[in-house]
């Protein structure tokens, strides 16, 4: 039987996947709140151009501009949560993009090495997807349970489709990847099936065939990086197994290319193994801190540009 979150007393930080976020939407906290504003200057530093005009003036949901922005307002939007809600975190998680933040807030990688690598990272994918699988997307979608998943994915199987499932997220809330082609049909199939398609991703993520991608992120952005071993347990969001080195964590990273998120196993985890009963998510978040099986496990503080631009009671409340 699972407790209720308030029988249960530890606390994590949860950095979100990346979803596309408006410029307007987090300009203002990144001019204004101080966390923001220290940590967009060593990017800048780092990165040798201003992020926030680059940012401003860059066209896609995807580019390097918005990953790296969209990295340092999460790791800002932690040491605000820190400061507003004197945290003390058990454990911190990072599902998807969001292992860039966990590695950081942990204290496997520094401020500075993980801009770095987030930049190159994006550059190597931008450069990987010109050439290699073009065409393919992540198709999200939500009211399939698995059972009514795999007959469509028996269907694609059988039209000779190319997939792979790349998220799963809830018990009928799953992302898979194909060819750009079949997403239509498969859309229209889920619908007959009484599920609902969200969004298309693309570039694609998380797929057993971007082993070649991961081997290059290991070969041209990760080496020569230092891992620390974390202060605070990494939960995997592969498989929530807890991670407590700093090689891990690394390979946490890489992994990220080519196996799928679980986030049911790191709900898992944080509930059941390190008896977190409150989450704070910090970042523009659309959907781990939103999702029922989050909502059921825990209470969950979403800690985003909105809140944090809040007058302080307000902010508390929220």
């Amino acid at each position: 039987m699972t407790t209720q979150p308030n029988d249960r007393t530890g606390s994590a930080l949860v950095f979100p996947g990346m979803a596309p976020t408006r410029f307007s939407d987090v300009a203002k906290f990144m001019l204004i709140n101080p966390h923001a504003r220290r940590l967009l200057k060593t990017a800048d530093e780092v990165l040798g151009y201003s992020l926030f005009e680059r940012y401003r003036e860059a066209d896609g949901d995807y580019t390097e501009y918005a990953q790296v922005a969209f990295f340092v307002n999460c790791v800002a939007l932690a040491h605000w949560a820190a400061d507003e809600h004197g945290l003390r975190p058990d454990a911190v998680a990072g599902p998807s993009f969001g292992s860039k933040a966990a590695a950081v807030f942990s204290g496997v990688l520094s401020f500075a090495d993980a801009v770095r690598m987030t930049a190159q990272m994006a550059r190597c994918e931008n450069d990987w997807f010109s050439r290699e699988y073009r065409e393919a997307v992540t198709l999200s979608f939500t009211r399939t349970p698995r059972e009514k998943l795999d007959e469509v994915l028996a269907e694609l199987d059988a039209r000779g489709d190319w997939y792979d499932i790349s998220c799963h997220i809830d018990e009928d809330f799953y992302m898979v990847s194909l060819d750009g082609d079949s997403a239509e049909w498969m859309e229209k199939k889920l619908r007959s099936l009484g599920g609902m398609p969200l969004y298309t991703m693309r570039p694609p993520m998380h797929c057993s065939v971007f082993g070649a991608l991961r081997d290059r992120i290991d070969e041209e952005v990760l080496t020569g990086l230092r891992f620390a071993d974390p202060v605070l347990p990494v939960v995997a969001d592969q498989d929530g197994a807890l991670l407590t080195t700093g090689e891990q964590v690394r390979g946490m990273l890489l992994d990220g290319y080519v196996l799928p998120v679980r986030w049911p196993d790191v709900v898992a985890t944080l509930r059941d193994r390190i008896g977190v009963g409150r989450i704070h998510v910090c970042g523009p978040d659309s959907l781990f801190g939103r999702v029922g099986i989050t909502s059921r496990s825990f209470d969950v503080v979403q800690a985003n540009p909105r809140t944090a631009m809040l007058p302080r009671r307000a902010a508390v409340a929220a």
